[in-house]
């Protein structure tokens, strides 16, 4: 039995690539050192990372990755939560490690012994805000069907499962045999859609996902559109009415959408003076609403929960929450 199952059920079991990121402010003439375009996203290799990673300065590492992110977010809230994603056994591969064990959360694989090097994420961030991001996959992209079993997943209320988990080799294999396992032990399957590129890759997968065995369905309005190839978000909430799964899609300043069956929610962003950087501002949302709908809020109060969590995290750099959100929660 797992540490955190051993005083109460694990609420939340988070499936994805586990990536550290490492963030350091930096000026155009590292970019230009690097040979990096100003805001982009790049994947390199691991010879590549090493020598980004000699020329940065000081900089902070933490736990990332999209689900990682709201996993640790859940945790913060006073949440049970636990984890499943492959970090070596490295020195990025101990920071991912103890940075989600200090926040409670149950890492449920061992550090690998052998294959790729932890995957990281070099973001770059200048004084204005704008992040330029280098990113290895490394170990992320070894996580095995083998390592989705009854000792590892155990008996969550809800298991998020990270859309891009599906760009692994047996990534597809693994989610769908999580999801079965989480479904018959009464829990539920979340699953987010990433972003919209990955739906575009996947498309087929997730679709039928959704219709066989998601129960929740996590994504922002670029995401459920390419989703069901639909022009904009009127007509996707035409499709999204006739299912019956719950669809929680947040549209930046325009809110967020709630649908479950015959109940629709729409509620709006908090008004922000001051916004510094809207990276994670899913991820915090996402580990609000999970939170609420943990306690069997409202969809409603769980919608206002994600919110806020959202507004904290966008004036800040970096995507995680702290325990003050709970403060203007009430």
């Amino acid at each position: 039995m797992n540490n955190t199952e051993s005083g109460g059920r694990t609420e939340l079991l988070g499936i994805s690539n586990a990536i550290v990121d490492v963030l350091a402010h930096i000026d155009e003439t590292f970019l230009e050192k690097i040979g990096a375009v100003r805001g982009s996203m790049t994947l390199i290799d691991e010879a590549r990372a090493r020598e980004i990673y000699a020329m940065m300065g000081p900089a902070t590492e933490m736990s990332g990755g999209s689900v990682a992110n709201s996993v640790a977010g859940f945790a913060i809230l006073g949440g049970n939560a636990a984890y499943i994603g492959k970090v070596r056994d490295d020195q990025l591969g101990e920071i991912f490690n103890h940075d989600m064990r200090s926040l409670g959360i149950d890492i449920r694989l061992p550090r690998a012994t052998d294959g790729a090097a932890t995957a990281r994420s070099h973001i770059l961030i200048e004084d204005d805000g704008q992040r330029t991001m280098q990113t290895y996959l490394g170990a992320c992209t070894e996580l095995k069907l083998d390592d989705v079993t009854e000792a590892t997943v155990g008996t969550p209320g809800i298991v998020l499962i990270e859309g891009y988990v599906y760009d692994i080799a047996e990534g597809p294999a693994l989610a769908s045999h999580a999801m079965q396992m989480v479904r018959a032990n009464g829990g539920q399957v979340a699953l987010s859609l990433s972003d919209s590129f990955c739906v575009d890759r996947h498309r087929s997968a997730f679709v039928d996902a959704v219709r066989n065995g998601v129960d929740i369905v996590i994504a922002d309005e670029d995401e459920v559109n390419a989703l069901f190839e639909t022009q904009d978000f009127s007509a996707t909430l035409d499709v999204v009415d006739t299912m019956d799964n719950l669809f929680v899609m947040t549209r930046g300043a325009k809110g967020s959408v709630i649908v479950h069956g015959e109940e629709k929610l729409v509620y709006p962003a908090d008004t922000v003076d001051d916004v510094v950087d809207t990276t994670g501002a899913g991820d915090a949302y996402c580990a609000g609403f999970l939170f609420g709908l943990s306690r069997r809020y409202s969809l409603e109060d769980c919608a206002r929960m994600g919110t806020r969590c959202a507004t904290q995290v966008i004036q800040r750099v970096g995507a995680r929450i702290d325990a003050s959100v709970l403060d203007d929660l009430g």
